[in-house]
Order: C-alpha cells, then structure tokens, then sequence
C-alpha cells in the first residue's frame, strides 16, 4: 500500500496536470465544514472520521466511476465565524480509488481544532467563488455544508443562499443535531429554510454519533450521482422560519460558550 506521503505527492501531480487540462467532471463539489467552538472534540473527531471514511468507501467510488464522465472535482474547506484559507484543501479530480485515498489522506492528516462564531452564510459565499478558480466544467456545482448550529455571525444567511443558487449552485446541507442546543432543537427545520437551495436540493439530520460516517457517505453518493433524494430525506420546504434565530441567540449562547470575552 502507498505511504501517505506517496499518495500526497500523487495528488499534488495529478492536480498540477488537471489544473492545466481541466476538463468535464460530472459535479464540481465543495465540502464545508463546520468547526465552530459548540462543536466538541468527540463531535469533531466524528465528523472528520464520516468524511475520511466516506472518501475511501467503495459505494462512493463506485457512484463516481458510474457517472456520465466517470469523475469529479472535489474540493474542502473549514469555517466558522470567519474561515482561514490554510483550512482550505484544493480542487482535486477523483475518478477512481487512488485519488480518493489520496484525498481522504490528505484530509486525515488535518489537525482538529475548532474556532469562534458559526457564520453559515460565509461559508456560502467562500465556497461559491472556490468555483471561480478551478479549470473543471461539472455539470452540476454543488456545495455541501455541515454545521451543528444557525447563523450566529457575519452576514445573514439567506442573501448568501440566494446569491450562491442565482448561480446556479445547489447548496445541500448536514445538520448535525447529536447534542442539540435547548434553546434550539430543530436545526434540520432551519437548514431546509434557510440553509438549502437550488434544484433538488436538500438537508440530511444526523442525530446519532454512530449514524454519522454513514450519512456522510449517503449524502455524498447522493451528490456525486445526481439522484433525487428519497423522500425521508428532508426536502427544501420554503415554509415561513426565522432564519436570523442564530443572530437572535447570539448573546446569551456566547456569554454561555466564551463567559472570558469582552464582546
């Protein structure tokens, strides 16, 4: 078996030919996700684990290799109140069970840490224009952000959904509700509302940290191939919903959170 640092200079190979080559891929697919500081280290740990094993799976390497061009482009970051560009891994093409590896390992290697804020609505607009900056053609740009909380800093989220999907960019979701906060408990509500948009679109809850790595994987085959989501997956519902509850929560959850911070 390749080493990882083998597979990591595979990658950066491969990516320096796609990069001048491009390319059709059947989905551009940026994965963002949530590392703000009410997401706990079990928590985090888990979510990392879902994606890297979701990576390697062959279920998910077999929804690539079965699309029309058999690969696409794949690219991640991590957000929170504000986003570091360091956290950012760039496009890579996967077609097959090497690229994936090398992604997945390259993602691995990542340090766990989580940060301030929860700005759902940065993270939408950083990942839109990570679209700008590839070489792919996909006939479908997709962004796929997990979080475990509402909006609670920067802009509001639904202008930065509107603009995205104006796009034409679906925006999917993964609401992870393993410990809901009390105060607000029906965050897949508010991902299907606020969060999602675009044709097909939808939100995907996650309630139990062993349900996690399978969701992940589900959410991703569902991405790469296309498929319209079953109906117990939550749909897009464009029922009224407060979409600025976070903003609303913000000071009682932060003095909660950060009791040391002059805000």
């Amino acid at each position: 078996m390749l080493t990882t640092l083998a597979l990591l200079m595979s990658l950066t190979a491969g990516a320096e030919i796609a990069a001048t080559s491009g390319g059709e891929v059947d989905v551009e697919l940026v994965l963002a996700v949530d590392v703000s500081g009410s997401m706990d280290l079990e928590e985090a740990q888990v979510q990392r684990a879902g994606y890297v094993d979701a990576l390697r799976h062959p279920d998910f390497i077999n929804a690539v290799r079965d699309g029309l061009n058999g690969r696409i482009a794949i690219s991640y970051f991590e957000w929170a109140g504000t986003i570091r560009d360091n956290s950012h891994i760039p496009w890579q093409v996967i077609s097959g069970p090497e690229e994936a590896e090398a992604f997945a390992a390259l993602l691995e290697a990542r340090p766990i840490a989580t940060r301030r804020g929860t700005s759902i609505s940065g993270a939408i607009a950083y990942g839109a224009k990570l679209f700008d900056s590839n070489p792919y053609s996909g006939m479908r740009r997709v962004i796929d952000v997990s979080g475990d909380g509402p909006n609670n800093f920067g802009a509001p989220v639904t202008p930065a959904r509107d603009a995205a999907t104006a796009l034409g960019i679906i925006i999917n979701g993964l609401a992870i509700m393993i410990r809901p906060s009390v105060a607000f408990d029906s965050l897949d509500d508010y991902y299907s509302n606020c969060v999602i948009g675009g044709p097909g679109a939808f939100v995907l809850p996650v309630q139990e940290a062993e349900d996690f790595a399978i969701a992940i994987r589900r959410k991703l085959i569902l991405e790469v191939s296309g498929v319209t989501p079953p109906a117990r997956v939550i749909p897009a519902q464009g029922q009224a919903q407060d979409c600025m509850i976070g903003e609303k929560l913000r000071p009682s959850y932060m003095d909660r959170i950060y009791p040391e911070l002059d805000r």
